[in-house]
């Protein structure tokens, strides 16, 4: 948030996202100044997506149809939506190995569909390094995962370990 020269608070999309956060709906925030590159009307659709399912009668969906719904509302910049993925994550191979590694995973994640998640994940990371936000270490079967690896969502080099991808991905 910064002070204009008025003396009147701006806000950015940082600062709305924080009041979010903190369990404050941007829209009740009366009199808030926000900058004219964030766009409120998006806000009860992100904070409440459920409605546009419903209308899908989703308790008709099969599982399937389910996760293909809640995978089409994926909340990301522009810049993230376009990342051709597998192209960014071959780029940060060192070596053959971990070039034959990242294309074997990729292969699988692409056959699943998950190329979407796996540009969330990297907006994630970025946003969350951004914010000097602490993540842990691994967890679980993703750190069998060596594109997760690279991503930057755990620290465990599962090529290193020699960890089995079918662990995560089955």
């Amino acid at each position: 948030m910064i002070q204009n020269k008025f003396g009147e608070m701006i806000f950015d999309e940082s600062d709305v996202c924080d009041l979010v956060m903190q369990g404050r709906h941007p829209m009740d925030l009366a009199g808030m100044i926000v900058d004219a590159s964030v766009d409120l009307t998006t806000w009860p659709d992100i904070l409440n997506p459920v409605p546009d399912l419903q209308q899908q009668r989703i308790h008709n969906l099969s599982v399937p149809e389910f996760h293909k719904a809640q995978q089409s509302t994926w909340r990301m910049p522009e810049q993230y939506q376009q990342l051709d993925i597998a192209e960014y994550i071959l780029g940060l191979c060192q070596n053959e190995a971990e070039l034959q590694r990242c294309g074997a995973e990729l292969l699988l994640y692409q056959e699943r569909d998950l190329f979407d998640l796996l540009r969330y994940l990297k907006y994630l990371v970025d946003v969350m390094a951004q914010n000097q936000i602490i993540w842990g270490v691994g967890r679980g079967s993703s750190v069998a995962s060596f594109v997760l690896y690279k991503i930057g969502v755990h620290r465990i080099n599962s090529l290193y370990y020699n960890l089995d991808v079918g662990e995560f991905l089955r």
